[in-house]
């Protein structure tokens, strides 16, 4: 048997690459797992050999200490990989096969799963509906930041690609399907993106920049994205977008300059609960100044796509409503202009097979987009750092030496 190494969270502001058990077929006790979860059989998983596997803004907010996340929590929802095991009750995934693992765990029974809400499942965290790998309060499966990791369910979770060759040459694009591909594009979607949009999205993070690409995809017009972090705006013209610099003024001012009218016909929020306010207000921090200002720039009977992380828990939050994921929103606003909101977890498998197919045959670049970058796995600290401090990035972790170096 092999051994195994995973990033591990110690504390705020702190992880480290350290030696980890090799994933068995059942739910072991550990930071974060769920008591009633220790001890469940796993016979229908697979064991993944991580060949890709990616540093999250998600993740971010837990290192930061934006969370309860405990100490010793083994990090990562975003894996691409090789099955290299499979348990008695899996019967169609098969070893060797190169796949896709949604961040989102879910079981195919339930009735959310059967009506593809797939991040809502009610059978894998006894505490409440939706789980993912190695992160806060979701039922405690282990993470994917390692060289190996248990995946429940592979039957139904697991996305199989249709050609080994193929998929290596394009490794860096399929590794972004775990999540941000199909979670900017659920935000394009249920903000209505369509032929001839206008679309303004908040945030040049790697979440951000997958929505700006899926905009494009799915036949916008215009691609505004806007954020304070001028290296993050660059690579957002890199593909296209216009852009808009949230540290000298209001967004909806300079949509005006860009489109001619202060308005659009779509917005998504690509931040979330970390959000900074506009102009002078740009370094400190605002958590409903995304929510509102959307609100405010889209146009009457538009829609809001929100994948941007909100939590019930911040321990770093701004005041005591915000500790508690309670934030001052203008829901009259959106009220009065008649405005449609989906929020939550994005159901990866609503999309991931389709986003598969337009990687392959060429329809998009999502790895150039985001700036994919690969670095070994022991160097996923320096990832973490170079992340919080802005880099315009995507940091592909590389726990076995398979990856090219760049995108």
């Amino acid at each position: 048997m092999p051994g195994n190494k995973a990033v591990v969270y110690e504390g705020p502001g702190r992880v480290q690459v350290e030696e980890t058990e090799y994933p068995e077929f059942e739910v072991k006790d550990g930071p974060g797992v769920n008591p009633a979860n220790i001890g469940r059989k796993v016979q229908h998983g697979a064991i993944v050999k991580a060949i890709a596997t990616n540093i999250c803004g998600s993740d971010q907010h837990m290192v930061r200490g934006r969370t309860t996340a405990p100490a010793g929590l083994i990090l990562g929802h975003e894996i691409t990989g090789e099955v290299v095991e499979t348990g008695r009750d899996v019967e169609f995934i098969k070893v060797g096969d190169l796949v896709s693992v949604p961040f989102n765990i879910a079981c195919g029974r339930c009735r959310n799963c059967k009506e593809g809400k797939t991040g809502v499942c009610e059978n894998v965290n006894p505490e409440r509906a939706g789980s993912a790998y190695g992160y806060v309060d979701m039922g405690g499966w282990v993470g994917g930041q390692a060289q190996y990791v248990l995946v429940p369910y592979a039957d139904w979770n697991l996305l199989k690609f249709p050609d080994r060759d193929r998929a290596m040459e394009k490794i860096l694009d399929l590794a972004m399907l775990a999540d941000i591909f199909p979670t900017g594009y659920h935000g394009c979607v249920t903000a209505g993106v369509g032929t001839g949009s206008t679309v303004y999205i908040a945030g040049a993070g790697p979440v951000g920049l997958a929505a700006a690409a899926s905009a494009f995809l799915l036949g916008a017009a215009v691609v505004i994205v806007g954020d304070l972090n001028k290296d993050r705006l660059a690579q957002a013209r890199s593909f296209g977008c216009e852009t808009v610099d949230v540290s000298v003024g209001e967004p909806k001012d300079q949509i005006e300059q860009i489109l001619g009218t202060p308005e659009v016909d779509c917005a998504v929020d690509a931040v979330g609960f970390e959000a900074r306010g506009h102009g002078e207000e740009a370094r400190r921090e605002h958590p409903a100044t995304v929510l509102n200002t959307l609100m405010d720039v889209t146009r009457a009977g538009g829609a809001l796509g929100i994948p941007g992380l909100y939590v019930t828990g911040d321990p770093g939050g701004v005041d005591e409503a915000a500790k508690h994921g309670s934030l001052s929103i203008r829901i009259g606003l959106g009220w009065a202009k008649s405005h449609s909101f989906t929020t939550g977890q994005c159901p990866i498998m609503r999309y991931n097979r389709q986003l598969m197919m337009a990687i392959l045959h060429d329809r998009v670049q999502i790895a150039k987009a985001v700036h994919a970058t690969t670095i070994p796995l022991e160097d996923a600290p320096r990832g973490y750092e170079d992340f919080d401090h802005g880099a315009a990035r995507k940091y592909v972790l590389d726990p076995h030496g398979m990856l090219p170096k760049a995108a």
